[in-house]
């Protein structure tokens, strides 16, 4: 079951039609928190079989977790979305995404080093175009601060092919108006 439907599913039959909102938060947070620790098991199990990330691969990626983290706080405020918001907690949970695709490319080597496929190629125009067009939503004043925090999530640590096409997706979702259809299926 995705993130959205589990959600769903779990702020339907927890709660009463009047704490909707509190119950579809508590939901997230709930799903972040099994999310972490599939995460963190999977750390564990390549660490003790000695098949997961060197040093310098994890620093590399807590740069670029640094960067990204910025550019979501950047993001969230040119967007004037508040922290305890709805799509604010969305964000963190598929921002955790990137964190597991890290530790699965050491458990299966293909994994973000492949190729694109013609149809990821695609997508990837398609996403970089649809993330200049939210880019472009934003007042003048945050523009430059939102786009600057963007370009240093790549500048942080050398980022895959397949990778990229996620960043653009997650920046699309963060920037987007919420009235607007979403770019992308939910990443889990």
């Amino acid at each position: 079951m995705g993130s959205t439907d589990w959600i769903s599913y779990s702020a339907d039959k927890t709660a009463a039609p009047a704490d909707k909102p509190g119950a579809t938060l508590r939901a997230i947070a709930s799903y972040g928190k099994c999310y972490e620790e599939r995460t963190n098991h999977l750390a564990g199990t390549l660490g003790k079989s000695g098949k997961g990330p060197l040093m310098g691969a994890n620093g590399n990626f807590r740069d670029f977790q640094k960067a990204l983290d910025d550019f979501t706080l950047k993001a969230l405020a040119g967007t004037k979305t508040a922290e305890d918001s709805q799509k604010a907690a969305y964000v963190h949970l598929y921002e955790k995404q990137f964190r597991y695709q890290f530790y699965q490319s050491y458990s299966q080597k293909d994994f973000l080093t492949r190729p694109l496929t013609p149809d990821e190629l695609d997508e990837m125009t398609k996403a970089k175009n649809r993330f200049g067009e939210v880019l472009g939503i934003l007042p003048e004043e945050s523009l430059h601060v939102v786009h600057a925090a963007f370009r240093q999530i790549f500048d942080a640590a050398p980022v895959t092919n397949l990778t990229k096409l996620e960043i653009y997706r997650y920046a699309i979702f963060v920037l987007a108006p919420t009235k607007d259809k979403p770019f992308s299926p939910p990443p889990f």
